[in-house]
C-alpha cells in the first residue's frame, strides 16, 4: 500500500462556466500526460469526477506518492485558465478547497497529535488518515507536503529503537585497572573545586578546575589545533530563529533551549513600576515581566557551529582558501536537559571548545581523519583512557527530531565513549567526544560557494570540557599522583582553593 490522495476543489470563476463545458471536457480528457508527468507509468494523478455549477467547476482529483493531487490541481489550473480566458472571458479567481484527505501507510498508530493544518488523524487497518483543513495559498506553498513529511518522520522515529540500534562500534582501547571508584562531582564538592551555581544545571569552578579546564584546552590547541592549522574564531552566543531555520535545528530545538526575549522598550518610565514593586517587596514580579518583553528572538547558543556560518552566508569563495579550519572557545552553551542533571556529565550550562571545518568532499573526510587520530593520540599517550569509538545516528539528526541513518558516503557521527568506573563493571559508558562529517548540510543552508562550483561539505567536533574531565577524573580520581605523567607536565601544581569558616 503506497500513499493516497483524495482532493475535492472547486475553480472559482469570474462568471458563469456553463458555456465552456465542452472545451473543458476535452481539456480534462487529454490531461492524462499532464497528471502523469514526471510520475512512473500508471502513477499520475487522475480526475475522478468533475462538474460545471454557474461560478464553479468542480473537481475530485485522486493520487498516489507521485504526481500528487493537490500538485495536479495547480497543473490544471494552468491549462484551463488560458483557454477559458481566450474563448469564453471566463477568469480563475482561485481554488477553494471541499476536503482533502491524506492515507498514509504506517505498522505505527501515531495517536492522535496536533498538527498545523490538520482537523483530524485517525489509525486504522494500518494506515494513517489526516483530514486537511487548508486553502489555495496553503497548498501553493506546499503545506500538504510539509505536513507529509512531518507525519513520515513521526512514523520513523516510532520505529527508531533510539541510539543503540544505530551504534556500531569501531575501535575499543584495552581495558584498564580503574583503582579509583568514586563519583568525582561529588568528590569535587567534597574538596571544594566546584560549587552548585545559582541557576538549574550549572556549576561554579574553583581554581582547581578551572586549571584542570585550562590544561585540556591547552592540549587540544597544542597537539590538535595548531599542528592541523585551525584559526581561532569567535562565534555569537545568542542565536536568533533566521539561523537555525538555515541549520534545521528550526525542526526541533524548542523543548531544549533557553529562550532570549528583548525587553519591548528601554524606556525608564515604561519599566519604573517594575523596580517600585521589588524596592517595595524584595520580589522580582515576574509576571509583570513577562507582559513588558517581547517575543523570543531566539535563543541562547545551543549547537556552537550555526551562527559561525554566517559568516560565509552567500559568499563565493576562491577554492584557495580551503579547507577553511577554524575554531571557537569564547563563551559557554545552554541546554535546558530533559529528565534529571547529574554531576558535572550533564548540565544546562557547560563550556566547550567547537571545531569547524568545510571544503570540498575529500577534504572535510581527511580533515575528519586526520582529527580521529590526534584524539587518539590524545586519550591513549596523554590522558591514558579506557575508550572506544563508535559510528551513531548523527547529532544533527537528533537535534532536529528525525530519525536515525546508516552510514553513508562518509557523512555521519563518530562518538568516543568511556566507561565510569562509579557506575559498576557493566555500568554506563558517557560520550565524552564526537566528530562528526555533516555532507552539504550546512553550506547548503547558507548558500556557501565554491569558486570551481564543486560542492561543498563540512565538518565539526565538539570538545566537552565538562565531559572530558568528568570520564578523567572518573578513571584517575582527584589525586595528581594517580595522573598519567604526561599530564602532569601539562597541568602543573594544582593551585589551593579557598578555606571557608
Amino acid at each position: 500500500m503506497d500513499l493516497e490522495f483524495d482532493l475535492s476543489a472547486s475553480f472559482r470563476t469570474s462568471a458563469d462556466a456553463s458555456a465552456a463545458r465542452d472545451t473543458l471536457e476535452s481539456l480534462f480528457n487529454d490531461a492524462e500526460n499532464l497528471l502523469s508527468k514526471g510520475a512512473p507509468e500508471g502513477q499520475g494523478a487522475r480526475i475522478a469526477h468533475w462538474n460545471v455549477e454557474e461560478d464553479r467547476i468542480n473537481l475530485q482529483i485522486l493520487s498516489g506518492r507521485y504526481v500528487r493531487a493537490h500538485d495536479a490541481v495547480l497543473r490544471l489550473r494552468k491549462k484551463i485558465a488560458p483557454e477559458l480566458g481566450k474563448k469564453f472571458h471566463v477568469g480563475i479567481r482561485g481554488i477553494e478547497v471541499h476536503s482533502f484527505t491524506i492515507k498514509i501507510p504506517s505498522e505505527a498508530d501515531l495517536k492522535e497529535i496536533k498538527i498545523p493544518f490538520v482537523t483530524n488523524m485517525e489509525y486504522k487497518d494500518g494506515s494513517i488518515l489526516l483530514t486537511l483543513d487548508v486553502t489555495e495559498s496553503e497548498i501553493e506553498k506546499r503545506i500538504p507536503d510539509r505536513i507529509l513529511t512531518l507525519i513520515e518522520d513521526k512514523i520513523a522515529a516510532l520505529t527508531y529503537g533510539g541510539k543503540a540500534e544505530h551504534w556500531n562500534l569501531l575501535w575499543q582501547s584495552e581495558e584498564k585497572k580503574q583503582p579509583f571508584k568514586l563519583d568525582p562531582t561529588q568528590e569535587m564538592m567534597k574538596r571544594g573545586w566546584i560549587k552548585r551555581g545559582a541557576s538549574r544545571g550549572q556549576w561554579i569552578h574553583g581554581p582547581q578546575s578551572t586549571r584542570l579546564f585550562r590544561a585540556f584546552e591547552k592540549i587540544v590547541v597544542e597537539e590538535l589545533l595548531e599542528p592541523l592549522g585551525y584559526r581561532e574564531m569567535m562565534f555569537p552566543k545568542l542565536i536568533p530563529w533566521e539561523v537555525w531555520k538555515k541549520s534545521g535545528h528550526a525542526k526541533g530545538v524548542y523543548p531544549e533551549i533557553y529562550y532570549v526575549c528583548p525587553p519591548k522598550t528601554r524606556d525608564p518610565e515604561y519599566w519604573e513600576e517594575i523596580s517600585d514593586y521589588y524596592k517595595v517587596t524584595h520580589e522580582v514580579p515576574v509576571s509583570r515581566i513577562k507582559e513588558k518583553i517581547g517575543d523570543p528572538i531566539g535563543g541562547m547558543c545551543y549547537a556552537q557551529c550555526p551562527p559561525f556560518w554566517v559568516f560565509l552566508q552567500g559568499e563565493t569563495i576562491a577554492n584557495d582558501q580551503f579547507p577553511i579550519k577554524v575554531f571557537d572557545r569564547s563563551g559557554t552553551s545552554h541546554r535546558y536537559e530533559s529528565g534529571g542533571i547529574h554531576g558535572m556529565e550533564r548540565v544546562d550550562e557547560f563550556h566547550r571548545i567547537e571545531i569547524l571545518w568545510t571544503g570540498t568532499p575529500e577534504q572535510v573526510t581527511k580533515a575528519s581523519n586526520q582529527l580521529q587520530e590526534k584524539y587518539k593520540h590524545i586519550f591513549n599517550n596523554i590522558l591514558d583512557l579506557e575508550w572506544r569509538m563508535a559510528w551513531v545516528t548523527p547529532w544533527f539528526m537528533a537535534q532536529e527530531g528525525l530519525a536515525g541513518v546508516s552510514q553513508q558516503n562518509d557523512v555521519g557521527t563518530i562518538d568516543y565513549e568511556a566507561p565510569l568506573p562509579y557506575r559498576g563493571k557493566d555500568g554506563e559508558w558517557l560520550e565524552f567526544q564526537n566528530v562528526s562529517v555533516n555532507g552539504n548540510k550546512y553550506p547548503s543552508g547558507f548558500n556557501v560557494k565554491c569558486q570551481s562550483g564543486e560542492e561543498l561539505w563540512s565538518g565539526c567536533s565538539g570538545v566537552g570540557l565538562e565531559r572530558w574531565a568528568s570520564v578523567f577524573l572518573a578513571q584517575k580520581g582527584l589525586d595528581p599522583e594517580g595522573w598519567p605523567e604526561e599530564f602532569r607536565k601539562i597541568v602543573g601544581e594544582i593551585p589551593e582553593g579557598f578555606s571557608f569558616l
